[in-house]
């Protein structure tokens, strides 16, 4: 497994599930770590238990003057960005339990959905990408969804964030290539133990992966150099036989 001494990473979404497991590990790995989420004594908690370095920078990833604090303070920390990793996701599950049809989701819903999932990779990448074309390399990975390559019914604003952030993807992939910076994003290939599926009674939760399933290829990931591999969106598994 590559290390990631001298990296520096900012992971949002890290106070609890996928974001958190991944921020422990990557802290475990060499790298300094900076958490971001909404709940400060969440992520305090995230830092108490992991085996390394974390700066705990609480934020709502939609508020610009927020995100422009939280990568202020990791350059001011460690004297650059080398990663960036976009995992805080909302949807109606985690909300209120349930999905719905697409023309009968609030307004106001699919807004605040697309505002974090969407506006908040791009704010966070607007202020982090420059101290990354900085640091004269980088990897930004993004955390989708196998609703992000499909539809499927009931899961309608998901599935719109989703298949935004794929050719968000792409898109940066193809403007940061000739900085030496790799964005890439990956998804756990299945349903994960996270606040999505709060809602479900233990006797359905069979089937449902650990935090822990895409430690691996986000590490390998973010280990990448200038010439890694770019503009690509794969689930866990593929990524973990690629790499």
């Amino acid at each position: 497994m590559p290390t990631l001494e001298d990296e520096v990473i900012i992971v949002t979404g890290a106070s609890r599930g996928l974001g958190a497991s991944m921020a422990k590990r990557f802290a475990r790995e060499g790298a300094a770590v900076t958490v971001t989420a909404r709940s400060e004594s969440e992520l305090e908690a995230v830092a108490d238990d992991a085996e390394g370095e974390i700066l705990v920078a609480p934020a709502d990833v939609t508020d610009e003057d927020a995100v422009r604090a939280v990568v202020e303070a990791t350059a001011e920390e460690h004297g650059s960005v080398t990663g960036l990793v976009n995992n805080a996701g909302i949807g109606l599950l985690n909300m209120y339990g349930e999905g719905s049809v697409l023309h009968e989701v609030d307004t106001a819903d699919f807004r605040r959905i697309l505002d974090v999932n969407v506006t908040g990779v791009f704010l966070f990448s607007k202020y982090a990408v420059p101290e990354l074309i900085e640091a004269g390399r980088g990897n930004v990975l993004n955390v989708s969804s196998g609703l992000g390559r499909r539809g499927s019914a009931r899961w309608g604003p998901y599935v719109a964030s989703k298949w935004a952030l794929e050719g968000m993807t792409r898109t940066q992939a193809q403007e940061l290539d000739d900085h030496g910076i790799n964005v890439n994003a990956l998804d756990p290939g299945g349903r994960v133990e996270t606040g999505f599926w709060d809602h479900l009674p233990e006797a359905e939760r069979d089937g449902i992966l650990d935090p822990d399933v895409m430690n691996d290829a986000a590490t390998s990931l973010l280990a990448q150099g200038p010439d890694g591999i770019t503009g690509e969106s794969m689930p866990v598994q593929e990524w973990e036989d690629r790499l």
